[in-house]
């Protein structure tokens, strides 16, 4: 154990300096007889903001739980800076496991243990000699650095709202200062304000850390305002990857459908109109600065 530990101190003291940080090639996913995936490519470029979309059934969470090794796939090769994740033994990875943070959908919290117990999990499992002081400060700063103002860190999830408990999920993803942060329908639930504030700490921490970022989600506001390509999966593939402007102008019918829909050209008008206000020197009319958290900083009681 302490041996990974070292390897895991070495791995981690030198950043991902390759192009893809995730390579996915040939991946089949199968359930019995349901095959979801078949022949599934993809490469994740490093520092970009990858948004991953399809219809319900596509796959999208099963795709992820493949890269981080929740889920066996049938056939294929899926590489994490560089290492084998389908090859090699769960424990020969300890120090790629460590370099990435996950955000799963409602934020999959501990509901026994306060935001900074939970944000101390992963924590005490890579670096158990770390004193209760270190742990507690450490806590302490990830909750902030979510947006979370810092009394939140002793309480419970039941006490926090659904947008406040999205930020703890955050701060403990952020635990282990990772390179890589998957992210599964970070807004999904949260009213606008909400939703737009996280769209924009996830931005600037994306920034200001050098993340890597996977995310899953369905939010098309999401997709135009911070994604810098997405992923479409359909037909148990990835059909297309690029921006916006390069999806559009593919024939495919379910990416025309999608983001040339009632709910994709509104996103659009919306992304134009931020923009226009941001060259005329205005602010977004939506308001709150990027890691405020005030739209999602409501007690439990007050509703989400």
């Amino acid at each position: 154990m302490n041996a990974l530990l070292a390897q895991h101190r070495v791995e981690s003291a030198e950043r991902f300096a390759g192009e893809y940080p995730i390579v996915i090639e040939g991946l089949t996913n199968r359930f019995g007889k349901q095959v979801v995936h078949e022949d599934l490519s993809l490469k994740v470029r490093r520092g970009e903001i990858l948004g991953v979309v399809g219809g319900s059934g596509s796959g999208k969470s099963v795709l992820m739980r493949s890269i981080i090794g929740l889920q066996r796939p049938a056939q294929g090769m899926v590489e994490v800076f560089g290492k084998s994740m389908t090859d090699a033994d769960p424990d020969e990875n300890i120090g790629v496991r460590s370099r990435w943070g996950v955000l799963f959908q409602g934020g999959a919290l501990f509901s026994t243990l306060t935001v900074g117990e939970n944000v101390e999990v992963p924590l005490k499992q890579f670096y158990p000699e770390l004193s209760e002081e270190l742990l507690h400060e450490i806590a302490r700063y990830k909750v902030r650095l979510s947006g979370l103002p810092e009394d939140a860190t002793s309480k419970y999830p039941s006490q926090l709202s659904g947008g406040m408990r999205k930020r703890a999920g955050l701060a403990r993803a952020l635990a282990l200062d990772p390179e890589l942060l998957f992210l599964d329908e970070p807004t999904a639930g949260l009213d606008p304000i909400g939703a737009a504030a996280f769209d924009r700490l996830t931005r600037e921490l994306t920034d200001t850390l050098g993340l890597t970022v996977f995310l899953i989600t369905h939010d098309l506001d999401t997709l135009y305002e911070i994604c810098d390509r997405v992923a479409v999966l359909a037909d148990k593939r990835v059909i297309a990857v690029g921006t916006i402007p390069e999806l559009l102008a593919t024939d495919h019918q379910w990416i025309q459908e999608y983001f040339n829909g009632p709910r994709g050209r509104a996103a659009s008008q919306s992304k134009e109109r931020v923009e226009a206000a941001r060259e005329g020197g205005k602010a977004p009319a939506s308001g709150n600065g990027p890691a405020s958290g005030k739209a999602m900083d409501k007690p439990a009681e007050s509703g989400d």
